[in-house]
């Protein structure tokens, strides 16, 4: 069973094999398929096998094996999760994974299902490990073990343990209350321990994952961003052929990144239709048109939005429609977009068949699609697009996680003001309202963020801290004093998070004279504001933006 909240955070992966000269010829194809089991940090796991230069995906737990076996995985492994395996409804395996002669990995309830499923023995014997944990290896000549200490540190969550592996398993660690911890089957190529490698805390986790993907499934470090380039420029032109796209450029790292790929494969086919919704923060606009037509040349297209959207908004409070209605919209002016594109290129041009944008793989995850797991929030460009969408579109960074689309970004030459820039939703202030989303109230907030940001820079914080959403709370209000007088004003949320790629995240901890400044600077200086706190919730359980 999984811990509520096990450690997430970076950490420097183990040294690799050099990559061979074929590395760039390498595509997404054959990946490693990481088995979810309802893990809050299977795509943690994902990650790792990334940072080992081994593409990978995350494919549900209810998915068949024939349908696993039919993507052609160079390896599989298997999650943790919070079920104890002999429970009635619990996550389960067909056996025929394990005799289909492909590397499978099994980790905390993984490892305890492919136990099971092969006749070891697990069972509720009250030897429960939470945290920290010493590791006791039996077999440091072993395939997943060699080069790391006899004794080593890892992460445990598990209430069931197994006391007995398979039949033609050799037992590799245990603890002092789990007799096996880890066992591995070099001939069939099955692997499992009962800990989290994927995690910090489990010290020498990335060399024993490295270990199972180089050694155990004999798998070359060949996967790059550059691969990512290389392909999708490919694959770009092919679909597209001579006709057109447009991109929604919102300014950020997604858009931008997707936009410059783009370009770079179809040229001046490519226009980009920058949406002026009001939505934006401070700036933004004026930044969109001087660095990235700068720094890309490419052909913009400015539309100005704002009352639409404003209209289509009122009187809408929840999240989720919120959302529904913003991508909607931009799919509506993409749309005007397109039928004036055509009519400026004439009868002679060709067709504007094409959308461009910047989905990312979390965006797709957490929008319930490709794992099967919950929809946690329909992102715009994933959960909130139109049925009678008239454009194919075109996701080159779909698979991405964010700091890949940042390597992305900087191969293509985009500058660091871009490539290096905050994360900001698509939706953008319309989300950081709790409440009816009006002019008023987003002039207020962007006067708020403005400030935010301009502190943190000032501070020297951009790189420390991923992301730092200022979310205005319209329908709440608060007793305050200023100048002598009673105020009743809104209260202003700072959210400062640490994060590698979104999935996950923790409060990033400022220093309190950064924290004071923008308190005061905010109260003082933005009209209708008489309270700013501090939002100190980690992801999960919260998510970083607000709604």
């Amino acid at each position: 069973m999984e811990s509520p909240n096990p450690p997430f955070h970076r950490r420097k992966a183990a040294e690799v094999p050099s990559a061979s000269p074929a590395a760039a010829h390498d595509n997404t194809a054959d990946p490693v398929l990481v088995v979810d089991f309802g893990a809050q940090y299977a795509q943690l796991i994902a990650r790792r096998v990334r940072e080992a230069r081994v593409y990978s995906e995350i494919v549900p737990s209810t998915m068949p094996v024939e349908e696993m076996l039919a993507k052609n995985p160079k390896a599989i492994i298997l999650s943790g999760g919070p079920s104890s395996v002999y429970a009635d409804g619990a996550p389960s395996i067909d056996r025929s994974l394990f005799e289909a002669d492909v590397p499978v990995f099994g980790m905390c309830y993984g490892f305890q299902l492919m136990a099971t499923t092969l006749g070891g023995t697990v069972d509720d014997n009250g030897a429960r490990e939470y945290g920290r944990t010493p590791l006791s290896v039996s077999k440091v000549s072993s395939t997943l073990f060699e080069g790391t200490p006899a004794e080593q540190s890892v992460w445990m969550s598990h209430g069931d343990a197994c006391s007995a592996a398979p039949e033609g398993f050799t037992v590799t660690a245990s603890t002092d209350v789990v007799p096996v911890a880890a066992f591995e089957n070099d001939e069939k190529k099955l692997y499992g321990v009962q800990y989290h490698p994927e995690v910090l805390h489990s010290t020498h986790g990335q060399q024993v994952l490295e270990h199972f993907l180089y050694r155990g499934a004999g798998i070359e470090p060949t996967w790059t961003t550059g691969n990512v380039i290389e392909e999708q420029i490919a694959s770009i032109r092919e679909q597209v052929g001579t006709k057109r796209a447009i991109c929604g450029l919102s300014g950020g790292v997604d858009s931008a990144v997707a936009a410059a790929l783009v370009q770079k494969a179809i040229g001046s086919q490519l226009t980009c239709v920058y949406v002026d919704h009001g939505l934006m923060r401070k700036g933004e606009t004026e930044q969109v048109e001087k660095d990235f037509v700068a720094a890309t040349g490419v052909q913009l297209k400015v539309v100005d939005a704002q009352e639409r959207f404003l209209t289509a908004l009122a009187g809408v409070s929840d999240p989720e429609t919120k959302r529904k209605i913003i991508g909607r919209e931009f799919i509506r002016v993409f749309e005007q977009a397109q039928a004036e594109l055509v009519a400026e290129a004439g009868a002679a041009g060709e067709a504007v068949e094409f959308l461009v944008q910047g989905t990312l793989y979390p965006d797709v995850v957490e929008s319930g699609g490709g794992t099967g797991t919950a929809n946690i929030k329909s992102h715009h460009n994933v959960g909130g697009l139109p049925e009678d969408l008239e454009f194919k579109l075109i996701e080159p960074l779909r698979q991405l996680f964010k700091d890949e689309v940042r390597m992305v970004g900087a191969e293509l030459g985009l500058p660091a003001e871009i490539v290096q820039r905050q994360p900001f939703p698509g939706p953008g202030l319309g989300i950081r309202i709790v409440g009816e989303v009006t002019k008023e109230r987003l002039d207020l907030l962007r006067e708020a963020d403005a400030i935010a940001r301009e502190e943190l820079t000032a501070a020297g914080l951009d790189n420390e801290i991923w992301q730092c959403p200022v979310v205005l709370l319209a329908d709440v209000r608060s007793v305050g004093v200023q100048g002598d007088g009673r105020t009743y004003g809104h209260p202003i949320v700072l959210r400062p998070v640490s994060s590698e790629d979104a999935m996950t995240a923790d409060w990033t901890r400022m220093p309190y004279e950064v924290l004071a400044k923008i308190s005061t600077r905010i109260t003082n200086e933005v009209k209708d504001v008489n309270r700013v706190v501090l939002d100190v919730t980690s992801k999960p359980p919260g998510t970083i933006e607000w709604e």
